[in-house]
């Protein structure tokens, strides 16, 4: 894992797709491995975690981490989106809605819930995405998707809207939360913003702005490692011997770790493997053989 590799903390601007901040953090510097742990809609803004070089292949384990977000929620209007973006379906009237109605609605959908997840989004149903099905003015039967809320908490209330803040499990449809919590209402409501406040170890506070990032001399200065994006995995020294095994697929005896998976250095510090623990042994699970 020789190469420019880690993470960037990334604070996606309104209006951009996650596609549209890969395209241009792969075409300003020229790295052909860049991705994204977990997708931002245009309308959202706040972190959005960019995966350079192999940190790519643990894009699966920076993206379960838990989300922190700020949602702004319009009650008396629905959206074929959920969010502000799509076509209004239906229009209610919310004036008699107050605060404590909303606070009262609230702890239905805290702890682990089932969600059913917008038409408009990327989930694939019989090998298609959802979004495509729909855009194609089809509607299907979606399955309900278990997912958990950990917090909800009404920050400002501003009839028609409000803004919730939201500590949640991945997976979790913002969108999907808002139409619910309208539905509840029987007012119905769609997302009028959202901000990812954080994501894991992520912190809005330390992200960059595109624009900070491509003036920066060095650029790389603001690439995290991945032993930092992922604080609670261990690390383990390898050997010259143990380090060769690793590379050719070999399990090595396994020293007592609070952690099932570990990063594995070789002896010139280079991460060289995701190694799990299994029945005694450090199995290698991701090797970076580059």
């Amino acid at each position: 894992m020789s190469d420019i590799s880690g993470f960037l903390n990334i604070n996606k601007s309104l209006n951009m797709t996650s596609h549209d901040v890969v395209a241009k953090i792969r075409r300003t510097f020229k790295i052909k491995k860049v991705g994204h742990a977990g997708t931002l809609d245009p309308l959202a803004t706040g972190i959005l975690i960019i995966c350079i070089g192999n940190a790519t292949r643990l894009s699966e384990y920076v993206m379960h981490a838990t989300k922190h977000y700020r949602a702004r929620v319009h009650l008396g209007v629905t959206t074929d989106t959920y969010d502000a973006e799509g076509a209004v379906l239906q229009e209610r009237d919310p004036s008699h809605i107050q605060l404590v109605d909303v606070e009262a609605k609230l702890g239905a959908f805290l702890g682990d819930i089932e969600q059913m997840p917008p038409m408009y989004s990327a989930i694939k149903q019989g090998g298609q995405k959802l979004y495509d099905l729909a855009r194609a003015g089809q509607t299907v039967e979606r399955e309900l998707r278990p997912v958990k809320i950990d917090s909800l908490k009404i920050e400002d209330w501003s009839p028609p809207e409000f803004t919730l803040d939201v500590v949640c499990s991945a997976g979790t449809y913002i969108r999907s939360l808002a139409f619910d919590v309208g539905e509840a209402l029987d007012v119905g409501a769609h997302l009028s913003g959202l901000l990812r406040v954080s994501s894991g170890t992520f912190q809005l506070e330390n992200a960059l702005t595109l624009e900070t990032l491509f003036a920066a001399e060095n650029w790389q200065q603001y690439l995290i490692p991945p032993q930092v994006a992922l604080a609670d995995w261990s690390t383990i020294q390898l050997s010259a011997d143990d380090t060769e095994h690793i590379l050719h697929g070999r399990a090595i005896p396994a020293t007592q770790s609070s952690s099932e998976l570990s990063f594995a250095y070789d002896p010139n510090g280079q991460l060289v493997a995701i190694l799990r623990a299994d029945a005694g042994l450090w199995r290698p699970h991701k090797v970076f053989s580059d």
